[in-house]
């Protein structure tokens, strides 16, 4: 199974007065690694973004397993989970790297809803053909989605 994965050192601004990882960063590194994904397998919907073409967080979660702290390594595994016509769902699992083994500490999930900005306001928009080629092959269930 492919995931995309995102690499990232907790810096100390990240931490909250005990020393641990602010659970809200978690989140952050969510938002993070699906952008830096659309940059890498989708970047012509970067364009789309400043004509009106919105990727609204409809949903998320994150379950915490183990702390994260100032320096740790983690690396954010994202996979695609579901796909509709307007809307996708990604999971996340996050990874403390030490020396080649990794340890889950978290999993995570956001629903997503593409829309269009219009005269009347926001409207359902379907998910871009170029995107749902990019994640094509980071299904969770493995299977070849349509692209419509």
């Amino acid at each position: 199974m492919k995931f995309f994965d995102y690499r990232h050192i907790v810096t100390l601004e990240e931490t909250n007065v005990v020393g641990n990882v602010y659970y809200v960063n978690h989140v952050k590194w969510q938002g993070r690694c699906r952008e830096l994904f659309l940059r890498e397998h989708a970047p012509e919907l970067v364009a789309q973004l400043s004509h009106g073409f919105v990727m609204a967080t409809i949903s998320c979660r994150c379950e915490y397993f183990a702390e994260l702290h100032a320096f740790d390594e983690v690396i954010v595994r994202m996979r695609l989970a579901d796909l509709a016509v307007s809307r996708m769902a990604l999971n996340f699992e996050y990874f403390r790297s030490n020396a080649g083994s990794d340890q889950l500490v978290a999993r995570g999930y956001q629903q997503i809803a593409c829309m269009q900005t219009t005269s009347d306001g926001l409207v359902p928009a379907p998910v871009p053909v170029g995107l749902r080629r990019a994640l094509a092959s980071y299904d969770v269930h493995g299977e070849q989605l349509p692209c419509y």
